[in-house]
């Protein structure tokens, strides 16, 4: 009687598919590494004295004022006047960019009207309008927004547009053969196919809309981080000064992480290419 045959093959090939897939803990760990050496380079120096703490306070005494601000409840009220500010104006400036683009875009005609201005204003430099904007709207929340707005629109109306026009011309072939009305080409062509240039431009006017609020809130700002930066400031406070930085960066961190979720998401079908 013949031994009976045993397929190994499968559980083989598993052991390989398995021993080819990175352990994420130890990329984790890799990421980590230098970060690591750089917060313990920083308390060494300022423990020995390399580094004056009229200079920067050491990573002990920044986290100690982060938890003495977290108590008294100033820096969660801060955050949330920073992250009102920088909805509003995001908001705003996403909506102004990305409807420019679709109007630009779309037509000849409204390329040759819009895009002209607004590469004119596009030249120039953001933060020079600060004293403009100051006579124009005064020194209360309008101009704050207003900057933070102005910052977002560019990013995203530049790389909309360019998405929209590199959408491959076959594709409005084949919507002619299949008889697409004009409204339904832009919906199921034009737009799915510039929707990774326009995440590219979410991602950029993200970074731009923080890096604008944090010049921003210097304008005579009453309340939110830079508010609490220029307190800080005026009395030394170099601890709570790297508080309101690290805060700024862990928005900025946080927001990008959920554009890069979104476009996994929307872009699931390019990822499955990719894999192929």
């Amino acid at each position: 009687m013949p031994a009976p045959v045993v397929d190994v093959g499968v559980p083989q090939r598993a052991a390989r598919t398995r021993s080819r897939v990175p352990l994420p803990s130890a990329a984790v760990w890799q990421r980590l590494v230098s970060p690591l050496v750089i917060v313990v380079v920083w308390q060494v120096a300022g423990a020995v004295g390399l580094l004056p703490e009229q200079l920067l306070a050491s990573p002990v005494k920044v986290l100690t004022a982060a938890a003495g601000l977290v108590e008294e409840g100033v820096l969660p009220e801060a955050i949330a006047v920073s992250l009102q500010r920088a909805a509003i104006g995001f908001t705003l400036g996403a909506v102004a960019g990305i409807g420019l683009a679709l109007v630009a875009g779309l037509s000849r005609i409204g390329e040759n009207a819009v895009d002209p201005p607004l590469q004119m204003l596009r030249a120039l430099p953001l933060f020079g309008l600060i004293p403009l904007f100051i006579l124009w709207f005064g020194i209360g929340e309008t101009p704050k927004v207003a900057l933070v707005a102005l910052g977002v629109a560019f990013p995203l109306y530049l790389n909309t547009f360019s998405g929209i026009r590199g959408v491959d011309g076959r594709l409005a072939e084949v919507a002619r053969v299949l008889r697409l009305s004009r409204t339904e080409t832009v919906t199921h062509i034009v737009l799915p196919g510039a929707l990774a240039q326009t995440l590219v431009g979410l991602r950029q006017s993200l970074g731009v809309a923080w890096l604008a609020l944090i010049v921003a809130e210097q304008i005579n700002a009453d309340a939110g981080l830079g508010h609490m930066i220029n307190d800080a400031r005026e009395f030394l406070r170099t601890d709570v000064i790297v508080v309101g930085l690290i805060v700024y960066a862990i928005l900025g961190l946080l927001t990008d992480a959920l554009v890069r979720l979104l476009e996994r998401r929307a872009l699931s079908w390019r990822q499955s290419f990719l894999s192929r």
